[in-house]
């Protein structure tokens, strides 16, 4: 694999996809899922407010995982723009904004912050 190809990875007891980037496992694959769909170009700016409900509308399992996910994910660091580009076609200028942005999100799913948030033009 050249740097900064994307790629799934399967797991030995878990045949499921989860995301890497240079051999390193970034994401799990619940979370991997939910950005892809959620937070997609098709998705990301819609701020409506449906995304908590529908989040939660799943098994707490799920939920759980998605929310240790966006815990890991946010404590690492390792997760680049291109990574978010490449998963979701949204753009960044720098992972700062990235990061602020994934923040907003985890503070919006998880910690009762009221607004929505929606990526930068």
């Amino acid at each position: 694999m050249q740097d900064g190809d994307w790629k799934l990875m399967t797991m030995d007891a878990n045949p499921a996809p989860v995301a890497t980037h240079d051999g390193e496992i970034l994401m799990n694959r619940k979370l991997e899922k939910f950005i892809k769909v959620y937070l997609g170009l098709d998705q990301a700016y819609d701020a409506s407010g449906h995304l908590r409900p529908t989040l939660f509308a799943f098994r707490a399992e799920y939920v759980d995982a998605v929310k240790q996910g966006f815990e890991e994910l946010l404590r690492d660091g390792e997760f680049t723009i291109e990574d978010y580009e490449r998963l979701t076609e949204v753009e960044f200028d720098d992972e700062d904004s990235l990061y602020g942005y994934l923040q907003c999100m985890y503070q919006y799913l998880f910690e009762g912050q009221e607004e929505q948030p929606v990526p930068p033009n």
